[in-house]
């Protein structure tokens, strides 16, 4: 977690819908999963068969057009918002710092959507480089740091 400020108990544990069946949403929570050491963040995979349904004031199409997350106090949140909790929650704070910024944060969630709508189009190459082969890695190193011997939640 960051040591800048307090998490924010209104927020966490915050709950992340996503599609598994995106190859780039499921390597991106599977990265954020394995860096979920303090158990912030819940998951909710929106064709797994256990899944309870989208959360009030949402549907199972809203849940696959944009990233949705469901905060501990019940509020909902949306696009860009729902990746700065989330990696506040697994103490990467930095790696959205510059969506809060004045210019670039209206812009990043202005492009979010549209990549949010042609995330099937990105090229294997890159989900895969990108965000399975790297994020993965850092994850794994992040996680070894956390783990004890013989944890079963740690074996990766």
């Amino acid at each position: 977690m960051s040591s800048a400020a307090p998490l924010d108990p209104a927020v966490y544990p915050l709950t992340l819908y996503f599609d598994s069946r995106c190859r780039l949403c499921a390597a991106e929570m599977g990265n954020l999963m394995v860096r979920n050491t303090a158990g912030l963040l819940r998951f909710a995979d929106v064709w797994a068969p256990d899944f309870e349904g989208p959360p009030a004031g949402t549907s199972q199409e809203e849940l696959l057009t944009l990233i949705h997350a469901r905060r501990a106090d019940g509020g909902l949140l949306r696009g860009v918002a729902v990746f700065r909790a989330a990696y506040e929650a697994v103490g990467l704070g930095w790696v959205t710092a510059a969506t809060r910024w004045p210019v670039i944060g209206p812009l990043a969630d202005k492009v979010y959507p549209v990549l949010a709508r042609n995330r099937y189009r990105l090229p294997q190459w890159l989900v895969q480089g990108l965000f399975e082969r790297a994020s993965g890695a850092a994850a794994r190193r992040a996680a070894a740091r956390h783990c004890k011997p013989g944890d079963d939640q740690c074996r990766l």
